[in-house]
């Protein structure tokens, strides 16, 4: 029994000790870690400052769309150039949808932007089967259909859809 009860107040003692020892790198570990968590948070919190500006820029050029077409494809173009996950993808829709933008190759280089920025692999299928849905709208069918080839070989959850516009 006393033998437990002194075994304790020296281990207790050795950890002070190496603690007293160390205190420096212990103190750069610490300020370490408050630096990586101090990034991590000013990182999120420019994201979602960002995302909120882009929103609020999306919500803008739906509102221009009905007085000022112009302004309103401006304002979606730079979304697009923002290259938001979200609202780029919204943008180049509503560009297409409402036919802000006359010219297919300028459209085409709009889905070059928003195929090149990070997304996941299954949006980029999506994005991929869009440009195929236009690229096949405006009278360049064999281009329309290698993409959706392209998707069909990636067994994409896109592909029995991309199968199914093959056939047509």
């Amino acid at each position: 029994m006393e033998n437990n009860i002194t075994d304790k107040p020296d281990l207790v003692e050795k950890i002070t000790n190496t603690i007293k020892k160390k205190r420096k790198l212990l103190l750069l570990i610490i300020f370490i870690i408050i630096t990586i968590l101090s990034i991590i948070f000013f990182f999120n919190y420019y994201q979602d400052n960002q995302n909120e500006k882009i929103s609020e820029k999306y919500i803008k050029a739906g509102l221009y769309l009905s007085e000022d077409r112009e302004k309103s494809k401006i304002i979606y173009k730079e979304i697009i150039l923002s290259k938001n996950k979200f609202y780029s993808i919204l943008a180049l829709n509503n560009i297409i949808e409402n036919e802000l933008e006359q010219n297919s190759e300028e459209i085409l280089k709009l889905f070059n932007i928003i195929e090149n920025a990070k997304n996941e692999k299954e949006r980029k299928n999506l994005i991929k089967l869009k440009k195929a849905l236009y690229l096949i709208k405006i009278s360049r069918p064999k281009e329309g259909n290698e993409l959706l080839q392209e998707i069909i070989s990636q067994n994409s959850i896109w592909g029995n859809i991309a199968l199914e516009l093959s056939k047509q």
